[in-house]
């Protein structure tokens, strides 16, 4: 059974920082490409990272300078190091995978289908 766990998120003020991890169980991860999204209420579901199974990263321009996307293969686990968070970066945070969808491919608008969503993990940054 496939499973995506995210953790990480919480309160912070701006200015912090977080780090987001999502481990992933029941399929062969280094296979395939991994991202970050977030979502706020009343919007959709946007791209924040992505990474490809070479390692290769991919940032949407809000978060470029700011978020660093990593993985750990040996331990099937995606990781997101946000820095400098600012208010706007309020959202639950979701991580996914696909075997198809890679690179920037996986951030563009409308957002694709990928195969394997979390469950989200909570990320608020107060002023």
């Amino acid at each position: 059974q496939v499973q995506l766990v995210e953790s990480g998120g919480g309160s912070v003020q701006a200015g912090g920082s977080l780090r987001l991890s999502c481990a992933a169980f029941g399929y062969a991860y280094s296979y395939y490409c991994m991202g970050w999204f977030r979502q706020t209420p009343g919007k959709e579901r946007e791209g924040v990272a992505s990474i490809d199974s070479d390692g290769s990263p991919s940032y949407a321009d809000s978060i470029k300078g700011r978020f660093t996307i990593s993985q750990d293969n040996a331990k099937n686990t995606l990781y997101l190091q946000m820095n400098s968070l600012k208010p706007e970066d309020t959202a639950m945070y979701y991580c996914a995978a696909d075997f198809r969808v890679c690179g920037p491919s996986m951030l563009a608008t409308p957002m694709p289908d990928v195969d394997y969503w979390g469950q989200g993990t909570q990320v608020t940054v107060s002023s």
